[in-house]
């Protein structure tokens, strides 16, 4: 009897592990691991008596539970899918948010740039379309300390510093010609970069990548390139440039002399070659070229029309302000660091100008051009 009742417990409690373990069956006398996490073992040589009749009963209520029990399971399943979702989401929580602070920065670094390119220009001191007459619209500002390493001249090193801008001097007739002028000598060469000089004093011409001596280079032919006329009036508007400098700043004209570089300068919108093209760079005349104490341009040529880009900048702390070339136009300062500048990339057509150099010390002066 006793035989028999193990017989019976054997198969009856196989079939409800077999019910409560559904990933894989194995015998009750080697033990069967249930998905619920439950180990359910059973040995051969249990005896009936040490399994109580709940435990039967609780056996044969998992064997036909599928309903409560079965939601039940659903819903921790769910639970632990959503637990390892939150986890997952977790591990990503410090990347993403590293990722959002810097679009932030970087968003906010794009606006301070696109601000800065708008306030690049925060005056313009004089427009293309305004005729600065009968006098030089006059701007003065304080003198750096770049004129105490040098040697003081009387009535030329400058007392007062500033900017000044006229549309007198120089009729825009006068212009034309001189710009002519700088058109057929700058035709003989140029740049292979988007800017070209021609110095009439020592003769230099943008040619490639290098420079050339007209007046070597060429000889006898550059009769036929220029006149006496055009030399002639390049004097007359240096002389006149040099005296409206005088008179704005309070200087002795006769201690003033013309100094080089001295030149005509054609500016378009080539990309440069070499850094004699790099024209836009800030910088500070007397700096560049220590001999500078006066620095003034002579346009050839109208912002707008016929050129954009290529404005005049002078870079201040409080902000930038600008000259905007016209034909005929005059703009002059103190070559020391109170009148940092640079010249605005040209971005269609040509810019055509001339440069005038002042100092105050003769060991750098250099006389008018002649034709040879």
């Amino acid at each position: 009897m006793r035989s028999n009742q193990n017989v019976a417990f054997f198969f009856e409690s196989q079939w409800a592990v077999r019910s409560a373990c559904t990933r894989k069956w194995r015998a009750p006398g080697g033990g069967t691991s249930c998905w619920r996490g439950v180990r359910y073992g059973f040995n051969r040589g249990d005896d009936t008596r040490r399994v109580n009749a709940p435990l039967r009963v609780e056996m044969v209520r998992m064997r036909n539970a599928k309903g409560s029990n079965a939601t039940e399971i659903e819903k921790k399943i769910k639970r632990g899918n959503a637990l390892r979702q939150g986890s997952a989401w977790r591990g990503y929580r410090g990347p993403v948010a590293l990722l959002l602070v810097a679009l932030c920065v970087c968003g906010a670094v794009m606006w301070q740039y696109m601000t800065s390119l708008d306030a690049d220009i925060t005056e313009t001191l004089v427009s293309q379309g305004e005729q600065v007459s009968p006098h030089p619209r006059v701007f003065t500002v304080q003198c750096s300390e770049d004129y105490d390493n040098h040697k003081r001249y009387p009535g030329c090193t400058p007392q007062k510093c500033g900017r000044a801008v006229t549309d007198t001097v120089v009729t825009q007739e006068e212009a034309r010609v001189l710009r002519r002028l700088a058109e057929r000598g700058l035709a003989l060469a140029g740049s292979e970069g988007g800017a070209s000089i021609l110095d009439l004093h020592s003769g230099a011409l943008s040619m490639g990548k290098q420079f050339v001596n007209i007046y070597r280079y060429f000889g006898d032919q550059i009769r036929d390139v220029f006149t006496q006329e055009d030399f002639q009036l390049y004097r007359d508007v240096r002389g006149r440039i040099q005296a409206a400098i005088a008179e704005t700043f309070g200087l002795d004209p006769t201690v003033m002399y013309l100094t080089k570089p001295t030149f005509f300068s054609r500016i378009n919108s080539t990309a440069a070659k070499t850094q004699h093209d790099e024209y836009w760079h800030p910088h500070i005349d007397k700096v560049t070229y220590g001999s500078f104490d006066y620095t003034s341009l002579l346009y050839l040529s109208d912002y707008g029309s016929d050129f954009t880009g290529g404005r005049f900048v002078f870079m201040d702390q409080n902000g930038n302000r600008t000259v905007e070339p016209r034909a005929g136009r005059v703009s002059f300062f103190s070559s020391g660091s109170e009148n940092l500048h640079r010249v605005e990339k040209v971005t269609w057509g040509t810019r055509y100008a001339i440069t005038v150099s002042f100092t105050c010390d003769p060991a750098h002066a250099i006389s008018d051009p002649t034709l040879p």
